[in-house]
């Protein structure tokens, strides 16, 4: 049943430049504190979908096409949730749940670890300071996953949760350790903490593929300024339809 969903996500999120893993919540759970438990049996079957660099063109600036006068929030936002949206009538006769990565839970926590989740499902590495065994920092270090062939040119979207699809024989994949030296580990924690913004961690490793200059430039660009960036006038963000 996994490969017959994997295959049917496949054919539907990978035309737009997106990916889905697959894993076991019980995976996910087992990694975390109670408070972050993703509220299902252990053995349900869950997809993390990520964007690749490809998403921009094959995904995004269609959709705002499309959509041009409709655009009322965060337009990448936007079209995943479309999207994913959409993945449903693939499946009519599932139920099927989708989170969003900016969705967050009435006690402000987000409604799922996004990269606990890439990192369970064999998707992305996600490097902490527990990976260091010198650890020279003496203030929080926040975590990145890296992808083994987008290195930091990805982005985690959403979680798709199938509650009435159980898969006890789900073998976990470990993700790709592809930042293997502790060198590397420590520069690569150093340069998203502390450099994020010039965007070198992305580029830890050799990739095979990363962000094309129009794109750096609309993420490098504040929210209420990248809607120009697409063509869209400031008014499309105010403008709602009943």
């Amino acid at each position: 049943m996994e490969q017959r969903v994997a295959e049917q996500l496949r054919s539907v999120l990978g035309p737009l430049g997106l990916e889905a893993h697959a894993f076991k919540v019980g995976w996910y759970n087992a990694v975390l504190q109670p408070a972050f438990h993703l509220p299902y049996p252990d053995d349900t079957l869950a997809f993390v979908v990520l964007s690749t660099p490809s998403m921009f063109d094959k995904a995004l600036k269609p959709f705002v096409k499309k959509e041009r006068l409709k655009i009322i929030r965060d337009p990448v936002d936007q079209c995943v949730s479309y999207h994913l949206s959409r993945v449903k009538e693939r499946f009519p006769d599932q139920r099927m749940d989708v989170m969003f990565d900016y969705e967050m839970l009435p006690s402000r926590k987000p409604k799922f670890l996004a990269q606990t989740a890439a990192h369970v499902a064999g998707a992305a590495y996600y490097y902490q300071r527990k990976d260091v065994k010198l650890d020279p920092w003496g203030k929080k270090i926040f975590g990145v996953c890296i992808h083994p062939k987008y290195g930091g040119w990805f982005a985690i979207r959403g979680l798709l949760l199938f509650p009435d699809i159980q898969v006890p024989f789900l073998e976990q994949r470990a993700p790709v350790d592809c930042v293997s030296t502790e060198e590397k580990r420590i520069e690569l924690l150093e340069q998203f903490n502390f450099h994020w913004q010039d965007c070198r961690y992305r580029d830890i490793i050799e990739v095979k593929e990363r962000y094309s200059e129009e794109q750096k430039a609309y993420f490098a660009t504040p929210p209420a300024e990248r809607f120009r960036l697409l063509g869209l006038s400031q008014e499309a963000q105010r403008i709602t339809f009943h």
